[in-house]
């Protein structure tokens, strides 16, 4: 889903992230029920979806100044 919105994002289309929000909200919410034994093998993918975002961020026009 994030590789597909940067990729918009990149070729100046418009994109909606509320559907990312949810899907980050659901994941956070079950990683923080975990015991911290079982979160621990979801380290190396998490940090892969954290890096993704960035590239997202990065890719976001920045709102006008002023």
């Amino acid at each position: 889903m994030l590789r597909v919105a940067t990729a918009l994002v990149e070729a100046g289309r418009r994109i909606d992230l509320s559907g990312l929000e949810v899907e980050a909200a659901r994941l956070c919410s079950a990683i923080g029920v975990m015991a911290q034994g079982e979160a621990r093998p979801l380290r190396p993918a998490l940090e892969a979806l954290l890096r993704d975002l960035d590239r997202l961020a990065a890719a976001l026009p920045r709102p006008p100044e002023g």
